[in-house]
């Protein structure tokens, strides 16, 4: 009797790490493996103390229902229009160490959605890969060729309280990635605005950037429905196919920076070890000790990231201003340009 042969096995469908929650699916190398299992989001989700409900709808609709959004019409576009023609930020570090405000049309404006200013919103446009590094653990990586200016993805998680995110750093051994983020967004005069983004359990691609001393992206706040920024990641320079993606958990790449890391240890050897690689490495990671509460030693912990925004707020505005940063798998401490607000 003829023994029967089994067929071929159907083919796997390839994973996808945004669970289809993307415009394109992300994809991850080498096949078969699988990062640490979280909850996949798009956007920001509000999280144990958050001050506001990112996805609340808090900023009033521009009037530009049959004329374009441009400045000078626009309520969203104060000073200057955010994006040029080919959807790229304009503002990409200021030698004054100063950012200008970037607002995006909501929910509530009755322009189209090919408006062009309508971009982070859309959500990720390129084909982004997850792959395991040699060193750093996971990253993440184009599949195709971005060119300056170009928005890249977001770093979205949970937006947590002040006492939750120094609740949740404490938790953390040397050895656990330490995914937080503290964005400060400062004016010329008037308090500085933090938002605490931890993506570790619930997040989005972003989550997998690494810390790089001399980046390819910067992070900018972009605010559309909410006053909490979206912390959107941009092409600093022009990017090749396979080349990973990175940005500086610190904010000072092209911005102004006015000291040292905050709360640096005296000893080095308690800092993480960078391995970027870059010809200016600094050789650790950025170290913020600003959510350690006292008597906590800094060092104690993984450190970690924190960007900070610095804004030219003409007279009689009021202003904000973001940051954040960390490596392979993210992290928390601070310094970028600020951002003046509506």
């Amino acid at each position: 009797m003829a023994a029967s042969e089994e067929g071929p096995e159907p083919p796997t469908e390839p994973l996808d790490i945004a669970c289809g929650l993307e415009n394109v699916p992300v994809s991850v190398w080498p096949p078969g493996a699988v990062p640490e299992p979280f909850q996949y989001t798009p956007e920001h989700v509000a999280g144990p103390g958050a001050d506001a409900d990112p996805a609340e709808i808090t900023f009033p609709g521009c009037l530009c229902l049959h004329r374009p959004c441009v400045p000078g019409s626009c309520s969203c576009l104060r000073h200057v229009e955010n994006y040029d023609a080919d959807a790229r930020l304009r503002a990409l570090g200021s030698a004054a160490g100063c950012a200008p405000p970037v607002f995006e049309c909501n929910a509530l404006c009755p322009c189209p959605e090919r408006c062009a200013n309508r971009v982070v919103q859309r959500g990720v446009q390129l084909r982004l890969q997850v792959f395991r590094t040699r060193r750093k653990g996971w990253g993440l990586r184009t599949l195709e060729s971005i060119p300056r200016g170009r928005f890249v993805c977001e770093y979205a998680g949970e937006v947590l309280g002040l006492v939750e995110a120094r609740r949740r750093i404490r938790l953390q051994t040397p050895r656990d990635a330490n995914y937080i983020i503290a964005v400060r967004e400062h004016v010329c005069s008037g308090p500085v605005m933090e938002t605490f983004v931890d993506p570790a359990r619930v997040g989005n691609v972003g989550r997998f950037l690494n810390h790089s001393c001399e980046p390819n992206l910067l992070m900018v706040p972009v605010r559309v429905d909410s006053m909490v920024p979206r912390l959107a990641l941009f092409a600093a320079k022009d990017i090749l196919p396979e080349e990973e993606l990175s940005y500086d958990y610190s904010g000072r790449f092209l911005n102004r920076m006015d000291g040292e890391d905050r709360g640096r240890p005296a000893d080095g050897k308690l800092r993480k070890p960078c391995y970027c690689g870059s010809g200016v490495c600094l050789a650790f990671l950025p170290y913020d000790g600003s959510l350690y509460l006292a008597p906590e030693p800094p060092g104690e912990g993984p450190g970690g990231r924190a960007q900070e925004t610095r804004s030219c707020t003409p007279p009689g505005q009021e202003g904000v201003m973001g940051a954040g940063g960390s490596e392979g798998e993210a992290g928390v401490w601070g310094a970028a340009p600020a951002v003046p607000s509506r």
